[in-house]
């Protein structure tokens, strides 16, 4: 009783300051995206872009810090040394708890660029957020349904085009590209469903990853891939916020990014297809068999 009493406190307090942060910063943002947008381009709108960005890394900021008093929460967490936060990268994670990208922003913000997201392009048009959104230079992609493409197939292969248009302007500043691989959380059920051949992990789709890489061609350094365990199962975001969960183990790797696999149309190009596919594989191999190891031995790394 006493504990979900405590749990349930922590939760509250918790939320609220993170809606007045989410209010504030947000109204801010609002705010400055009307100077963005009448800006000239060039160093006018750069000095923009990077205010904005410096506001984003503050609320992640914020947001981190209001679970840091949870002194019964085990970070454990392995991050290479040479991230720079002046670089472009593609980053990539399994994907078990909306509390992913809480946990993502935890260890890369100002670690790492700002984080960015591949966003439809209907979400522009959601009030007040979908400006934020732009201000904050999210790459919003327009999609076509299956009946669009049927109705007119020129349209087929134009959502690579429009993704490299979005992407256009992400290629010369600090970017971190982020994208989910799985494409959707993973469950018992969906596993049983894919006949995933991965103990811990579901099929990578390439789809996402394959239209940022032909977007970015040569302007991405390296990729950041991200691997979350959670040893008591994955979270709910309550649980999380209240201060409910034990330990969060986190592995990032910084890898190079195959020259095949840059740049390429991989919708028109099966020879380039076949190199994606081959290349997540043997990544997600790798992380499924680091998951297995994880939870068979336990970790006896510092935490962060």
């Amino acid at each position: 009783m006493l504990n979900s009493l405590r749990y349930g406190l922590q939760g509250a307090i918790v939320l609220l300051v993170v809606s007045i942060s989410t209010i504030v910063i947000t109204t801010v943002i609002f705010i400055l995206s009307i100077f963005k947008l009448i800006a000239p381009k060039g160093r006018a709108r750069h000095a923009m872009t990077h205010w904005l960005s410096s506001l984003g890394e503050l609320w992640v900021s914020i947001n981190k810090a209001t679970v840091w008093f949870y002194r019964s929460l085990e970070w454990d967490v392995q991050l290479p040394d040479d991230l720079n936060r002046h670089s472009r990268y593609l980053v990539f994670c399994n994907h078990q708890s909306w509390v992913d990208i809480l946990v993502l922003q935890h260890c890369l913000n100002r670690r790492a660029p700002f984080m960015r997201f591949l966003l439809k392009q209907q979400l522009i048009w959601v009030p007040f957020l979908g400006v934020a959104w732009w201000a904050l230079d999210m790459a919003f992609l327009r999609r076509y349904s299956r009946q669009q493409l049927l109705r007119n197939p020129a349209l087929r292969g134009k959502d690579l085009e429009n993704a490299a248009l979005a992407c256009e302007k992400l290629k010369h500043i600090p970017v971190s590209m982020m994208t989910f691989p799985e494409g959707t959380r993973f469950t018992t059920a969906k596993h049983e469903q894919q006949k995933s051949p991965f103990k811990h992990l579901l099929r990578p789709r390439y789809g996402g990853i394959g239209q940022v890489l032909y977007s970015f061609d040569d302007a991405l350094d390296k990729l950041i891939d991200v691997t979350i365990i959670y040893p008591n199962g994955p979270p709910t975001t309550w649980q999380f916020v209240s201060g409910q969960l034990r330990k969060i183990t986190v592995r990032v790797q910084l890898r190079s990014i195959d020259a095949s696999v840059r740049g390429r149309n991989f919708q028109s190009d099966s020879v380039a297809k076949g190199h994606l596919k081959n290349w997540l594989n043997d990544i997600w191999e790798e992380k499924d068999r680091m998951i297995s190891s994880t939870l068979d031995t336990g970790s006896d790394v510092n935490s962060q």
